[in-house]
């Protein structure tokens, strides 16, 4: 009797290692970032070289894992020159008119990236545990686009954050200052010790709040719910 071989069958498909898990990857390393964040953004030496070389590699994995066409792959270069060199040259932010081009074209690259992704992951009827690891990397990526532009409103107005001096020891906020703050409003539980006080801060906090409590509650609930219904056996009659 014969038997079909796991090759031609469609549920032994065998997916690359690296290039099927493009996501995947993507998501590891923007989650490594974040946790090795608070260790280097503000450290000197080795530490802070290898947070540098990692910001490069995101850099480079996102243009990676956009890489669907030519002409994809094209802008996403393009947008990554700049990006690179705010995330080694111009990573700490000050008030020259080449530190705010540079936070503004790497946002304008996290966007771009994001709008691909979020069009590639929400585009499959069946989403699988790819899709869900790209729908992660939107969320986490959104987070850190708005940290720039809290960063830029930062060096263009000096007193745009409050920083509480019993929960802070230092007096201006640095760098992961925004982060902190910007995946506490994005998650809604808020960031002790530093508070929005210009007008523009409050208004990107109200946004990006809103974004994240949709994201969550219809595009994540959407993808899992979806995910779960596809992997379910078949109903007993």
């Amino acid at each position: 009797m014969h038997q079909s071989s796991p090759r031609t069958s469609p549920r032994f498909k065998r997916v690359p290692p690296v290039t099927g898990h493009k996501f995947f990857l993507l998501f590891l390393f923007l989650l490594g970032y974040l946790v090795y964040y608070p260790y280097a953004a503000d450290a000197s030496g080795f530490r802070y070289h290898l947070f540098r070389i990692l910001g490069s590699l995101i850099t480079l994995l996102s243009v990676y894992a956009i890489s669907f066409r030519r002409g994809l792959i094209f802008i996403a270069v393009l947008l990554a020159v700049p990006a690179l060199l705010q995330r080694t040259v111009f990573f700490r932010a000050d008030a020259s008119m080449l530190s705010h081009l540079a936070i503004l074209f790497s946002f304008a690259f996290d966007v771009f990236v994001i709008v691909i992704i979020f069009r590639r992951v929400f585009a499959r009827e069946t989403p699988d545990a790819e899709t869900i690891f790209g729908a992660l990397c939107i969320y986490l990526m959104v987070a850190f686009s708005f940290a720039s532009l809290y960063t830029l409103v930062a060096t263009l107005r000096s007193n745009a954050f409050y920083l509480d001096p019993l929960t802070n020891s230092h007096k201006s906020p640095n760098a992961f200052d925004f982060v902190y703050y910007s995946f506490g409003t994005m998650t809604s539980l808020g960031a002790a010790g530093i508070m929005a006080v210009s007008p523009q801060v409050r208004s990107l906090s109200v946004i990006e709040a809103i974004l994240g409590v949709l994201y969550l509650a219809v595009l994540i609930s959407r993808l899992m719910g979806a995910y779960r219904s596809n992997h379910r056996g078949p109903a007993e009659p």
